[in-house]
């Protein structure tokens, strides 16, 4: 019997709230993973943007990057 046939044989002797609950910890888990693949994707994206430029001299100091209000 494979995993997926056992899962179901046991999801079949549980009553519907516990049935309800095992649902809520799936979709929990598939939630978990795409939000770790979103941040996996952005972490690639920006680094794929900014390739070749980490050797780069900036015209601006950290000065120029703080706002100022008067």
């Amino acid at each position: 019997m494979g995993l997926e046939e056992t899962i179901i044989k046991h999801l079949h002797a549980l009553s519907e709230p516990e049935r309800t609950e095992v649902l809520n910890f799936v979709m929990y888990l598939r939630s978990k993973t795409e939000k770790q693949e979103d941040k996996d994707w952005s972490k690639f994206s920006l680094s794929s943007a900014m390739r070749g430029m980490e050797d780069k001299q900036t015209p601006y100091s950290l000065e120029d990057l703080k706002e100022s209000f008067s």
